[in-house]
């Protein structure tokens, strides 16, 4: 529900404080005061365009601020703390749209923080909905009509079913294409996958291998001056060498132990060198023995080299043919397999999706065609309202009717013999038709509804579908027009009617729509210091007669308020006696 509005330079506003309660609110006053610049300040919040032309003259920008009441539009929560505009404490949500003159451009904020026009209008569409005599461009658009339809049918969860079962058979039909579509790169990709299985069968390949020939190689090349090396650093600490004293390294080595051991009776000091030539003494004795092992290690086959070679080159041509090393082929080889299998499995794969696929769209065919039998019961029963609506609203005569026709589709759903179209709505193509005088044939709204028809007609939807509709707050601007003063009673009783589910703004120049309201606002043109600017009074109970009676005769006198009273009493009574079947039914 709207709270309060608060408008700054815009167009000849240049200050407008209002605050706003539940209920039917009307706003009356002379043609240019500024009834309808209130809600174009109002249109901003919903997101729509804006231009320079909306900030006054003189001005570096225009500023509209509403704040809203969460209370009654638990519908929007959800969706307000999904993009962080919300805390758990906010009970109010405010709106806040400026309109730069020089460059037209706008800085849209809720809750204090900014969000682009998407943002803006997907939250002001759902607390504010304002509509006119000409807004028909949505009444008119047949794509609006389905959807109002199903809201008053309350068919919107069997709608979403069908809409589920849609996303599901369309889930099952894409695998389907995928695996039709792919047949031919299936059997290359298994051809390719059984090619190198084989090799790597084949040629028996092991992790580490070739790091391990290329070692084994590098030795067999040089095994004769690796031996020689080998066979030098044995003689230097075994077998001694000729010339000097002809003893090995471990020989000396032992006679040092000898010597130290010896000194380290005469001085204690030396005993830890004598340790330490002792354990260098062991250590020479093994590593003697790892050259002897070693050396023996060394009687190589010559022959081994030409295997060796033989067999790098088979590794060599793997890695060419698939060009990656070993581990990558040894590692896709083994997935290899795994993969051959699903792809051996795709032809049953098919069949249980085409099983599948039948079952989705039987079922899809069913819930839809249920859904299309229920919207022409709702259909009948809409129109059986509007027609008595429209009675009510001066138009006797009118004819409406709900066409429900569908769209052929060769891939479709099977309905009735043929197959036709079916998306996230079903597989019907909802049209609202009218004619208005007796004789003519039904025709779309938009080719055959004037302004005043149009209007009458919005707002005996409106006063119909109030139930299930969730934007809290209604604007209807200039709704009456066409419409007389026996009509102009019932369009106040309706717009009261709404007001009992919604909050209801009304421009009206009816004083018996007028008198419906639970508040009345008066809207001025006054000129201050040279400038145009506008003013908004709530006319207390004597003021609103004055009101209503300028309203019926232009300048209040003794008839014109006699009459306006009377207009007030019976549009109060009926409101009493309407309350009171309201609190009973309760």
């Amino acid at each position: 529900m709207l709270i309060e509005l608060q408008i700054q330079d815009f167009a000849i506003i240049d200050r407008l404080h209002l605050r706003f309660e539940q209920g039917f609110t009307v706003l009356t006053g002379e043609t240019g005061a500024g009834k309808s610049i209130i809600i174009d300040a109002l249109s901003t919040l919903r997101g729509e365009r804006v231009d320079p032309t909306f900030v006054r003259a003189g001005c570096p920008r225009a500023r509209v601020e509403g704040v809203f009441s969460l209370d009654d539009c638990p519908h929007i929560l959800p969706l307000l703390t999904e993009l962080g505009l919300l805390t758990e404490d906010d009970d109010q949500v405010i709106l806040v749209r400026e309109i730069s003159a020089e460059s037209g451009r706008s800085i849209a904020r809720i809750n204090g923080r900014a969000v682009n026009s998407a943002t803006l209008r997907e939250i002001g569409s759902r607390l504010i909905d304002i509509h006119g005599q000409h807004e028909g461009q949505s009444l008119f658009n047949p794509r609006t009509h389905l959807e109002l339809l199903d809201r008053f049918g309350d068919l919107l969860p069997i709608r979403q079913r069908v809409a589920d079962q849609l996303t599901a058979l369309r889930t099952v039909q894409a695998q389907l294409a995928e695996l039709r579509t792919g047949e031919a790169h299936r059997q290359e990709r298994i051809e390719e996958l059984e090619m190198l299985r084989d090799d790597v069968m084949a040629a028996k390949l092991k992790p580490g291998e070739e790091e391990a020939l290329l070692r084994e190689r590098t030795i067999a090349q040089n095994a004769a001056r690796i031996a020689s090396l080998t066979d030098d650093a044995y003689r230097v600490l075994y077998a001694g060498s000729e010339g000097r004293s002809g003893r090995s390294a471990i020989d000396a080595m032992a006679l040092a132990v000898d010597a130290l051991n010896e000194l380290s009776r005469f001085d204690p000091r030396a005993i830890p060198l004598a340790q330490q030539a002792t354990d260098i003494h062991y250590q020479l004795e093994d590593l003697v023995a790892a050259l002897r092992s070693y050396r023996a290690d060394l009687d190589i086959d010559p022959r081994r080299l030409d295997m060796i070679e033989e067999r790098l080159t088979v590794l060599r041509d793997l890695q060419r043919k698939y060009g990656v090393d070993l581990a990558t082929l040894i590692e896709r080889a083994t997935q290899a397999e795994a993969e051959l299998e699903n792809l051996r499995n795709r032809t049953s794969h098919i069949a249980d999706l085409e099983k599948q696929e039948q079952a989705l769209q039987a079922e899809l065919a069913r819930l839809a065609i249920e859904l299309s039998q229920r919207r022409r019961q709702v259909g009948d029963e809409l129109s059986h309202q509007i027609i008595q609506a429209m009675q009510d609203l001066a138009m006797p005569n009118v004819h409406f009717a709900v066409q429900i026709t569908y769209d052929d589709d060769p891939q479709g759903l099977p309905v009735n013999g043929r197959r036709v179209a079916c998306d996230r709505t079903g597989i019907d193509r909802v049209e609202f038709l009218i004619a208005p005088n007796p004789g003519e044939p039904l025709k779309p709204l938009a080719r055959i509804a004037s302004g005043g028809e149009s209007a009458r007609l919005l707002l005996a939807l409106k006063s119909i579908l109030s139930r299930v509709d969730e934007v809290p707050t209604l604007i209807f601007d200039e709704i009456d027009t066409g419409v007389g003063g026996r009509a102009g009673h019932v369009v106040g009783q309706k717009l009261w009617a709404i007001s009992q589910r919604h909050q209801v703004l009304c421009i009206t120049h009816l004083p018996q729509v007028a008198a419906f309201a639970n508040a009345h606002y008066h809207i001025r043109k006054e000129v201050h210091a040279g400038r145009t600017r506008t003013s908004v009074e709530v006319l207390s109970a004597e003021q609103r007669i004055d009101e209503l009676a300028a309203m019926l005769d232009g300048v209040p006198n003794d008839h014109s308020r006699a009459n306006a009273r009377q207009i007030l009493e019976r549009a109060q009574t009926w409101k009493s006696h309407r309350q009171a079947e309201l609190m009973t039914k309760s």
